[in-house]
């Protein structure tokens, strides 16, 4: 599972860094390289709710084996074969890693009940960290030719299919009916907000495209909704989403996740502005910043390895709650401390520790109060709240970068917003955390 997990962390974390060279030598412009994040996004919307479906249907490590297999050929077309075409068609086959983590979880359900808060936050822990090694390595390969930093991931794809091949099976299979037309209006839903999430910022957020593809979107789900309430076999069981500690857990999720992921973006900002020009930021090259990054993923491994351990001690309310004091500690800190980089390290820290607490606690706790053949579907929902936060957190902070931009770059009111905002947000996760009550499974 570790190398499975492993394969997931480097492939989300190594092509970031890769792709303004990437774009120079291929010639492919900036609005090119928004289209390819934007199919990767939209590849994660809709693996998610499939892979799940199907692995608490048809079996975890039947499915497991195909995600690993098609995010082992999405990796090496890209990297034997670099183009616009390869690449656009490897990131949507290499998108499939949302599903390693629910179908692990459950796999880890059945085969050791006991050791999953634990296993949880070993799987967390090497997933937050191999997303910052593998910018790292490939970063540093890209330096010499941009496209050999591509095959960073190679060879822990090849890792990762042999683990697939001996990993134990999970739950038995409940084989019942896929729903293809609940699928369909849930991927058009998510496809439509997605969209407008991802591209908010670059069409207008009041513009008719960014409207027009929100509202479908919106309507979409709605339409599934009330179709998936009254199948007979549904893709969601809708008790699910209204079980209370689901609601919460997911809801932590999506605050934290726009807290933190949302922020990384304009981090990489901060720290690549010159203080002489701007009078703000650090000053950092790529590889300082890739290196920043991985500092706050090792934080993450270590807070996401004592997850287990908090949650027992401390019960699973405060756990929740720790997380978002931490991060919002973090963001607090900066407004009054962010001109050195032992300041801003400080708050890196902080950042980790939160980051990689909320990431294993709620991916833990998302399962508890639902049934076993729901399983995966429980953690995919989480993931996508994750996604969403994620999103929504990144076109805020834009949004406040872009509005508060000069000439000599963007000025230091834009990161107190920021930071503000990703605090509060953060406080608000803390809050709901504090609302987790533990209830018996749903059947």
């Amino acid at each position: 599972m570790v190398f499975v997990e492993l394969l997931s962390g480097v492939t989300q974390g190594y092509l970031t860094p890769l792709l303004p060279s990437l774009g120079e030598s291929l010639h492919i412009t900036p609005a090119g390289q928004t289209r390819i994040y934007l199919l990767s996004q939209l590849a994660f919307a809709i693996w998610t709710p499939l892979l799940a479906k199907l692995g608490d249907a048809y079996g975890y490590r039947r499915y497991l084996r195909i995600s690993i297999a098609l995010v082992a050929v999405g990796t090496v077309l890209m990297a034997v074969r670099t183009s616009l075409f390869t690449l656009s068609v490897g990131v949507v086959l290499q998108a499939a890693v949302v599903g390693f983590m629910p179908l692990l979880i459950g796999i880890l359900r059945h085969r050791a009940p006991e050791q999953r808060r634990f296993g949880v936050g070993v799987l967390v822990g090497v997933l937050t960290a191999a997303v910052g090694l593998g910018g790292v390595v490939s970063g540093s390969l890209s330096e010499h030719s941009a496209t050999l930093g591509l095959w960073a991931a190679v060879p822990v794809a090849v890792l990762a299919v042999v683990a697939g091949v001996i990993l134990p099976d999970g739950a038995p299979r409940i084989g019942e009916r896929f729903p293809v037309l609940q699928f369909a209006l849930l991927a058009a839903g998510l496809v439509g907000v997605v969209t407008a999430l991802s591209l908010g910022g670059l069409w207008g957020w009041t513009s008719l495209r960014t409207v027009c593809a929100l509202v479908a979107g919106l309507l979409m789900l709605a339409t599934w909704i009330v179709a998936d309430s009254r199948a007979t076999t549904p893709l969601v069981n809708m008790r699910m989403l209204t079980n209370p500690p689901v609601a919460i857990v997911s809801g932590v999720t999506f605050c934290l996740a726009f807290s933190t992921i949302g922020f990384f973006g304009a981090n990489a900002i901060f720290l690549g502005s010159s203080s002489a020009e701007s009078g703000i930021g650090l000053s950092y090259g790529p590889q300082a910043i890739a290196l920043v990054a991985l500092a706050l993923n090792v934080f993450a491994l270590g807070s996401s390895l004592s997850t287990a351990t908090l949650l027992r001690r401390l019960g699973e309310r405060y756990t929740l709650a720790l997380s978002g004091v931490v991060i919002a500690a973090a963001f607090l800190s900066l407004l009054v401390l962010h001109e050195t980089p032992a300041q801003y390290l400080v708050a890196i820290a902080l950042l980790g520790f939160g980051f990689g607490g909320y990431q294993a606690s709620t991916r833990a706790l998302c399962v508890e109060c639902v049934a076993d053949r729901d399983t995966a579907m429980a953690a995919g929902i989480n993931e996508l709240a994750l996604s969403f936060g994620a999103a929504i957190g990144a076109s805020v902070v834009g949004a406040i970068i872009s509005a508060n931009q000069t000439s000599s770059g963007v000025t230091l009111h834009a990161y107190l917003w920021v930071w503000s905002v990703c605090a509060s947000v953060a406080l608000v996760g803390a809050g709901l955390g504090l609302c987790y009550r533990m209830r018996g499974v749903q059947r």
